[in-house]
Formats: structure tokens, sequence, C-alpha cells
């Protein structure tokens, strides 16, 4: 599925120097004197091409830091005005946009919890008809691409060109290594459904504390990102939000210095050779692959008119946890993660009961 958007390259945008487009500052503005000392600091490292701070936060606590509200705006406006850096901030309706369109910020961002809420998209693309700017819309809190591309679509709708996805990661109820699942594969859906696009990555949101980021930033340059959103902070310690997840501008600057930027194409024939031979032997080992899971399903179809003849349910639990833990542990063994077992599996699972389904209730 391809789908077809009037997006303005982001090569053409007035603030992309250069690969990766880094958009940095501290997750809240707090004070006038927080926001103007880190985006001092950012402004000398000479990398920061957007001045990014949150001026409403919506948090999952009542009781949490909401943000500085409109008093804010003029922070950012002086900012823009002072260090010259363009800036940016998130906008969860009707209200914001206009409040920070008013302000003169540059770049529009929209939250999860707000890319997640059909109504609440409409609502913002309202405002933006007619209006030139740039709005990044994140990743919906829950992994749902067609959200994600649904919420691409309502503001490009809007006449807006100037537009692009950010990956924050997803939600999970139970605890993972990063504050938010990655989910690698679903960015990687969304650039093959709208593959003019521009990507960004927030290795912020994703990983949750600082020590994570320099991994998560250089998988995304690995995976042709164009762009990264860094959260950064003059003193992360005395932030008011999300403290454990930002970086100071001197650690921002040494974390840019080792990411290796890969190039997306070769002109070297001798490498495209090489790259063509072994892209073959995947191709033939996909069409094993294939072969095996018809027959696996031609086993699971027998199985299924062997319990309908019995009148067993299909569904058998311990079975099931037998086949999950025996594979888990092969898997290790053949140094495949516990992660990629765990989906393959269920996948497998999921297809083998939708199988004998047809076969119970034909």
């Amino acid at each position: 599925m391809t789908i077809q958007l009037s997006v303005k390259p982001i090569k053409q945008w007035s603030f992309y120097k250069e690969r990766p487009l880094m958009i940095c500052g501290p997750c809240s503005a707090e004070t006038e004197d927080q926001l103007m000392e880190t985006a001092r600091q950012l402004a000398k490292t000479g990398k920061v091409d957007i001045f990014r701070a949150g001026i409403w936060k919506p948090r999952t606590r009542p009781d949490a830091f909401e943000g500085v509200g409109k008093e804010g705006l003029k922070w950012l406006r002086s900012v823009k005005r002072e260090i010259g850096l363009p800036t940016a901030t998130e906008v969860a309706n009707a209200n914001h946009v206009n409040e920070a369109l008013k302000f003169g910020v540059d770049v529009l961002w929209i939250g999860a919890r707000t890319s997640a809420n059909p109504f609440a998209m409409q609502e913002i693309a309202d405002a933006l008809q007619g209006v030139e700017t740039t709005v990044l819309i994140k990743n919906p809190v829950n992994p749902d691409l067609e959200l994600w591309i649904g919420a691409i679509e309502r503001i490009n709708r809007a006449g807006v060109t100037q537009i692009g996805a950010v990956h924050r990661g997803f939600s999970a109820y139970e605890r993972t290594t990063y504050r938010n699942q990655p989910k690698w594969q679903l960015p990687i859906e969304l650039r093959r459904a709208l593959p003019e696009i521009p990507l960004m990555c927030d290795p912020s949101h994703i990983g949750g504390a600082r020590r994570f980021i320099y991994e998560i930033s250089q998988k995304a340059m690995d995976l042709n990102y164009d762009g990264l959103m860094i959260e950064s902070h003059c003193d992360p310690s005395k932030a008011l939000s999300d403290k454990n997840q930002q970086v100071t501008p001197n650690d921002l600057m040494e974390l840019l210095s080792r990411l290796i930027l890969r190039q997306p194409v070769s002109n070297d024939n001798r490498f495209l050779d090489v790259l063509n031979e072994l892209r073959s032997q995947i191709d033939i080992y996909d069409d094993q692959l294939l072969d095996l899971l018809e027959q696996r399903m031609s086993v699971a179809d027998t199985i299924g008119s062997y319990k309908k003849a019995n009148n067993i349910t299909i569904l058998q639990s311990s079975r099931w946890e037998e086949i999950i833990q025996k594979a888990t542990v092969k898997g290790a063994s053949k140094g495949l993660s516990e992660e990629f077992i765990q989906l393959l599996f269920k996948a497998v699972h999921q297809e083998s009961i939708n199988h004998q389904n047809k076969i119970m209730n034909s």
C-alpha cells in the first residue's frame, strides 16, 4: 500500500543543513533563564537546527508539572530573536495552534496522545487551514499504523506540505528495557506506505533514560531516518519533567560526535554484485520458509478436522505453552532473540487457530 501525499522534501526545508536534522531542547520550558541558557549552550554546539520546548505538557497524573502555558511562548520568541534558532513546541488543540503561531513558533509537533484521537487531529487540521508552517506528528501511543497515517493525512489535507513523522515508541503495560517499545517495524511500514514522508526519531522518549539515547539514535541512523529529536537541558538534575531522559548540551555534542552516518545507496559495482547475490540467497530461504509454513498449516488443518470429529476445543493451552517454551530455548541456541521467537510463533499459532476455526465452523 502506497499513499500519495503532497509533501515538501526535507532537503528543501529552510531548517535543513545536513542529515540528521537536529531538534533539541528541554522537555519543558520552566523559566525564561533556563530556556535561554539551554538555547545558548545548544547554539554553541553548531549542531542544533531547531530549539524545542514543551509549553503545554499533557501528563498522565494530575499533580505532575503540566507546563507554564502561554507565558512560555514569550520565552520561545526571545530564544528565536536573541539566539537565532527556529523554535518548536507541542500543540494538542486549536487554541494551542493559534497561540503558538501568534508568537512565531516555527515548528508544531503533535504528541502521541493527540495523534491517537481523530477528533483532536481534525480540530488541529482545521486550525491549520491556509497556514504555511511545519508540523511533525508523533506516532500514537498504541502501535496503530492506520491511526498514524490518518493523522498525517488530516494535516496534509489542511494544506500543510512541510510535514514529518516522529517515531517516539509505543506504550506497553508490561515493564521493558526501554520506557516505550520501539517496534521498529512500524515506522518501516509507515515509510513503505508514505515513502516521501520525512522520518525523525525521538530516542529520549523511546529510552526514557539518557544512557539509551546513543544506541537508539545510532539505530535510527542505520535505518536511514532523517532526523533526531533529543531532549537537552542545561541542568537535567533540576528539570521539572522527565529529568532522567535529558542530556546536557555538552553530553549531546559528545553523543553526536560518535554517531556513524551511513549512506543509503552505493555506486560501487562490486558491492552491488555481492549484495544482489546475498539477496538472491535470502529470496531462496524466504521461499523455503513459505513452503514449510504451508506444510505446517496442512498438518494444523488435519488436527482441526480430528478435533472437530471428536468434539474437542481448538485451543489447548498446555500444548501452546510447551511449544513456546521449547521454541524460545532452541531459538536462543541459534542466536535468535526471545522477542523475535515470541512474535514469530504467536503469529504462526494464530494462523493455525484461524485455519482450525474455519474447519470447526464449516
